[in-house]
C-alpha cells in the first residue's frame, strides 16, 4: 500500500507540475490581454478629451469675438451718450433758442431785417 500511496503521490505531483506550467503560461498572456485593455481604456479617454477641447477652444474664440464686438459697441455707445450730453447742455443755451426761433418759426429782432433766397 505504501507503493500506492507513493505512486499517487507522484501522479498528483506531476499533474500539478502541469497544472502551475500551464498557469504560468497563461499568466503572460493574461497580462497582455490586461495591458491591451488598460491601453485602450486610456487612448479612448485621451481621444474623448482631445475632441472635447477642440470643442471648448472653438467656443472660446466664438466668445472672444462676441466679447470683442460688445466692447467696440460699448465704446461707441458711450461716444454717442457724451454727444448727447453736449447737445444737452448745447440745447439749454439762449443761442439754440434764438437758432430754433429764427430757423422754424421765423422770428426776427425788432428792427432786424430778413433775406430770403428766391428759389
Amino acid at each position: 500500500m505504501a507503493g500506492r500511496q507513493n505512486g499517487a503521490r507522484s501522479r498528483n505531483q506531476r499533474v500539478n507540475a502541469r497544472r502551475r506550467r500551464r498557469a504560468a503560461y497563461r499568466k503572460p498572456q493574461q497580462n497582455r490581454v490586461s495591458m491591451f485593455l488598460v491601453t485602450l481604456a486610456v487612448l479612448v479617454i485621451v481621444a474623448v478629451i482631445a475632441i472635447s477641447a477642440v470643442g471648448l477652444q472653438k467656443k472660446i474664440d466664438a466668445y472672444d469675438t462676441k466679447i470683442a464686438e460688445l466692447q467696440a459697441e460699448i465704446q461707441r455707445e458711450e461716444e454717442r451718450a457724451k454727444k448727447l450730453e453736449e447737445f444737452r447742455k448745447y440745447t439749454q443755451t439762449k443761442g439754440y433758442v434764438e437758432e430754433v426761433a429764427q430757423d422754424q418759426l421765423g422770428l426776427v429782432y425788432e428792427g432786424e431785417i430778413l433775406f430770403k433766397q428766391e428759389k
